[in-house]
């Protein structure tokens, strides 16, 4: 399922006995993203700065949204971005991620500057730069068996339906892109999808579902519930 059909996707041949790539490209990656995080820490020590101080002027503490998400064979770890919402209040009304999402953390969420921080995980191994996004904890049990194959891979900062239309996706097209990368993981398609986020990031496609201010919470896969499994 192509929803973005310029997008030079690989047909995806299932089920393999091993994961696509080979052992030099997943060592050769995992040195890759200790480079390529290590730099990019880097360079946007001064824009982190900056963040933050905006964070904290117009949103408050904590600057630092943490959250458990299963990583690779479904371990938990802990995911770090910039704080894009404000707390739950039911007295003022900020039940909803519509009510909570301000005017500046829409805006550092189109541009994916929230996610700044996720390259402290990249550098600790629990993330790799490409790769399935990293979901919630609760959706583990929701999964179809081919979809909980996205844990066999560590999780990215960006991924192969980041740059396919991002929340614009439906869930069912999200989750299938996701195994579709476990089967054809290479350096050509890993370069491929960096650069397409980049000008996905940058014509800010798919930041939200439609009607919703991010993307509406997974409930389940319509093939899992049709099979009655």
């Amino acid at each position: 399922m192509n929803a973005f059909p310029n997008f030079p996707f690989p047909k995806s041949t299932r089920p393999k006995p091993r994961l696509a790539g080979g052992a030099v490209y997943q060592i050769s990656k995992r040195i890759f993203d200790i480079a390529a995080s290590s730099v990019a820490l880097l360079l946007s020590a001064p824009a982190m700065g900056v963040i933050a101080i905006l964070v904290y002027r117009k949103l408050g503490t904590p600057i630092i949204f943490s959250q458990d998400r299963p990583g690779k064979d479904g371990r938990i770890f802990r995911i770090y971005k910039f704080r894009t919402m404000l707390d739950l209040d039911s007295e003022r009304g900020l039940v909803t991620d519509e009510y909570r999402l301000t005017t500046f953390g829409a805006k550092l969420r189109s541009t994916s500057l929230d996610e700044l921080p996720e390259l402290v995980n990249v550098l600790r191994g629990e993330m790799s730069i490409v790769g399935p996004r990293p979901l919630l904890v609760e959706y583990l049990e929701l999964y179809s068996a081919e979809q909980n194959r996205r844990h066999e891979v560590r999780p990215g900062v960006t991924g192969l339906a980041q740059c396919s239309g991002r929340n614009g996706l439906t869930w069912e097209e999200r989750l299938q892109l996701d195994a579709q990368y476990v089967d054809t993981r290479s350096w050509r398609l890993d370069l491929q999808i960096i650069r397409q986020t980049f000008a996905t990031v940058f014509r800010r496609e798919g930041i939200s579902a439609d009607g919703h201010a991010t993307m509406h919470a997974f409930t389940g896969s319509q093939t899992k519930n049709r099979s009655g499994s």
